[in-house]
């Protein structure tokens, strides 16, 4: 035992042969090695290809260039509060989450996790402190080995297949209970709390809410919650998916982020004064969110699919209004008592690397206040999205305006921008690539 009375890291591990070291890449998809314990504890330098940031979700990787024309190594350290043993892994095994880390000490600027804490510590320099809590959207499905397919809802406890009827619904018709119940253990296990949990509008779509808490904290919960769903499904003979838009005619997954920002020294909520009134940071944060969302679009919606979500809207909006309450503004103000006000970020996709996502709309925010940007009027009700609030409606849109976007050269660094920009555009290139059944069933009928 330590002297604190918490475990050793050795101790904590006893047992452990193999040691996943991961970190996010630019889609927030766990990438690393697989090291000895005995390896990890002896703190031997663990190096992985710097190109591996840049890969692309087909598997390829843009050009050489984006990442160093040697494509020369990086080291994964480990986050000493980001190791743990998989409680879904039949033999003991433990994950590590690490930082992509040049030799030279500093955070790679490929590295989704590194510009995180980067945005973090912008707002710690002006005595801030930045408070965001997600919800994940996710759909189960039955196993799907032919992706010519569509997704089918499991097999519920009747013989029948839910239907689109049972939003909100908590019986357990569906057959999922012993599913949950181990993705219930598994956070635990994993130190990940919950907050609420409910059945979506989807067809077998549900949503978790996780408590909210320190950016980088939530980031890495949010990277752990979506693996371990998909491993307690291998398990379960389940699908589940966290794709924007998985389903034709059914509501989309999104990642809702929402952000407050407290004073560091005295922990009070700075987006409210002493009458509980909001404050001008409060209608800056605003500001500063509406003057980046379209640059920073393609960091919230990342994929190709992410904009069927967008353009179907089903309580998804893809414009950059805000108002008090309503899930048709792209920046919601929930109803809530002063010291939680906070601002809801609509747009994120289930499919968002949520280190990413989370740095962006914090970057957003902080730049108004920075700036002291005033926001547009409020939205209520029914309303016409003003043009200049409107969003980009395709990944090859949001991608120009990112690649113009000077702003995030900024805060992202050139490098990050340019090599995402060029990863992306592979991964659309690849998307065209190929011919898809509607225009083969509609274009190539006789005219």
């Amino acid at each position: 035992m330590t002297t604190n009375g918490q475990c050793s890291l050795a101790e904590r591990l006893t047992g452990i042969d193999e040691i996943e070291c991961i970190t996010p890449d630019l889609n927030g998809v766990p990438r690393g090695k697989v090291m000895t314990a005995e390896g990890f504890l002896d703190g031997r330098r663990l190096q992985m290809a710097r190109g591996v940031l840049l890969q692309c979700i087909m598997g390829g990787y843009p050009p050489a260039r984006f990442y160093g024309s040697d494509d020369s190594d990086l080291a994964l350290v480990a986050d000493p509060q980001q190791i743990h043993r998989l409680p879904w892994s039949n033999e003991p095994r433990a994950l590590a989450i690490c930082d992509a880390v040049e030799f030279n000490g500093e955070s790679s600027g490929l590295s989704s996790r590194g510009l995180l804490k980067k945005v973090i510590a912008r707002y710690a320099a002006l005595g801030l402190a930045p408070v965001v809590a997600t919800e994940l959207e996710f759909f189960i499905f039955a196993a799907n080995p032919d992706p010519r397919q569509p997704f089918l809802p499991p097999l519920g406890l009747d013989g029948r297949r839910e239907d689109g009827g049972s939003a909100f619904s908590v019986s357990s018709n569906n057959g999922l209970r012993p599913f949950f119940n181990e993705v219930y253990r598994c956070m635990a296990a994993l130190g990940l709390p919950r907050d609420t949990f409910m059945h979506e509008m989807g067809v077998s779509q549900f949503e978790i809410n996780l408590l909210h808490g320190d950016p980088l904290l939530l980031a890495d919960q949010t990277l752990l919650f979506k693996h371990l769903l998909k491993e307690v499904a291998l398990k379960h003979g389940v699908t589940v998916v966290c794709m924007a838009k998985p389903l034709a005619k059914t509501p989309g997954s999104s990642m809702h982020i929402h952000q407050s920002v407290v004073d560091s020294g005295t922990g009070q909520n700075v987006f409210s004064d002493a009458q509980g009134q909001p404050t001008p940071a409060f209608y800056h944060f605003i500001g500063g969110q509406q003057a980046c969302m379209a640059e920073f679009t393609a960091l919230f919606a990342p994929n190709v699919n992410s904009y069927q979500r967008l353009c179907h809207p089903y309580a998804s909006p893809n414009n950059a209004c805000w108002s008090e309450d309503n899930r048709a503004a792209g920046l919601r103000i929930p109803a809530s008592s002063p010291v939680a006000r906070r601002v809801e970020n609509r747009l994120p996709g289930a499919d968002a690397n949520p280190y990413l996502a989370i740095a962006a709309s914090l970057a957003a925010g902080l730049y108004g206040i920075e700036q002291q940007l005033q926001p547009a009027p409020a939205i209520q009700g029914e309303f016409e999205v003003p043009e200049n609030l409107s969003l980009p409606c395709t990944l090859h849109a949001a991608l120009e305006r990112l690649k113009r976007s000077q702003l995030a050269r900024e805060l992202f660094g050139s490098e990050f921008v340019e090599g995402y920009i060029a990863s992306k555009t592979l991964e659309l290139t690849s998307f065209f690539d190929e011919i898809t059944p509607w225009e083969r069933r509609v274009l190539a009928a006789p005219v």
